[in-house]
């Protein structure tokens, strides 16, 4: 075990796990923040991505003793309100079905749109691969995408 000391959506914490114990259980079992999902553990389906300084990366794969003193933000901390534009843009094009996947395509996709504002259809699709939606709502996606961009 080790003590680190991490900011999670503008809060510092100080947690006592092991090196390698992935982002993802750090902010599930220590920090009681469930809005990040575990979905495979291995990194390929997008539903536990988190931003580290912006990028969205894959919080199951990533251990804790790499993050140094970059900044994490989870569905919980993109907007105190929900409001954030991705956000507002998933519920006009009712987007989620069974939701499970939602907080990780909400997130890669906000990552997106805050290094590029204005995406081309391409630029989505290379974005958002690997994000996987087992209801395939992935046109929706895409079409909240573009109006999120637009509110940006």
């Amino acid at each position: 075990m080790a003590l680190y000391n991490i900011n999670v959506n503008g809060e510092s914490h100080q947690v006592d796990v092991d090196p390698d114990t992935p982002i993802l259980w750090v902010l599930r079992d220590n920090l009681r923040l469930l809005g990040t999902k575990y979905g495979c553990g291995i990194a390929h389906c997008g539903v536990c991505t988190v931003h580290l300084d912006g990028d969205a990366i894959r919080s199951c794969a990533y251990p804790i003793s790499a993050i140094d003193n970059k900044k994490i933000v989870t569905i919980e901390g993109l907007s105190e309100a929900g409001d954030h534009p991705v956000q507002k843009a998933w519920i006009a094009h009712d987007v989620p079905q069974c939701g499970y996947c939602q907080a990780g395509q909400i997130m890669t996709a906000a990552s997106l749109l805050a290094q590029n504002s204005n995406p081309s259809d391409d630029e989505i699709r290379r974005a958002m691969n690997g994000n996987l939606c087992r209801c395939a709502t992935y046109t929706r996606i895409n079409r909240a995408i573009k109006t999120a961009a637009k509110d940006m």
